[in-house]
Parts: C-alpha cells; sequence; structure tokens
C-alpha cells in the first residue's frame, strides 16, 4: 500500500550550489600551531615561577629544611 504512493510520488529536485574549491592553509595551520605552543610555554612558566616561588618560602619557613628527614650529610666536617 505504501509502495504505489511512493512510486508515483516525483523525485525531489537537486539544486547545485557552487562553492569555492576548498585549499589547504598550511602558512595557517603552522602559526596558529605556533600560536598553540607559546600559550603552553607562557602557562608552564607562570606556573613554574609560582611553584618555585611556594616552594622557596616553605623552605626558608624551616630553620633547617633537612629537620626530621633521613638523609645521607655528605663533607660534613667534625665537630671540634
Amino acid at each position: 500500500m505504501i509502495a504505489p504512493l511512493l512510486a508515483q510520488t516525483t523525485p525531489p529536485n537537486v539544486i547545485w550550489v557552487p562553492v569555492q574549491k576548498p585549499t589547504f592553509d598550511l602558512v595557517g595551520v603552522v602559526l596558529s600551531s605556533f600560536g598553540i605552543a607559546g600559550i603552553c610555554v607562557g602557562v608552564a612558566l607562570v606556573l613554574g615561577i609560582a611553584l618555585g616561588i611556594v616552594f622557596i618560602q616553605r623552605a626558608r619557613r624551616h630553620s633547617d629544611p633537612l629537620e626530621g628527614r633521613t638523609t645521607l650529610r655528605l663533607a660534613e666536617s667534625p665537630q671540634h
């Protein structure tokens, strides 16, 4: 019952729209990747500086940063 109705309908019209041929922009890809790499370098630099400041301040708060840790103390001269 549905098949005769489908056969009687007119086929859809196809409209072709002219478009420009796509081109690959290698310069744009390279420049955008340099931009993304620059952003990554900037974020890493800021995080590194911030963590360095935090670690330096934490070490300065303690009188002896090696206190309470088991370490090898090399090149210590004997106390006289």
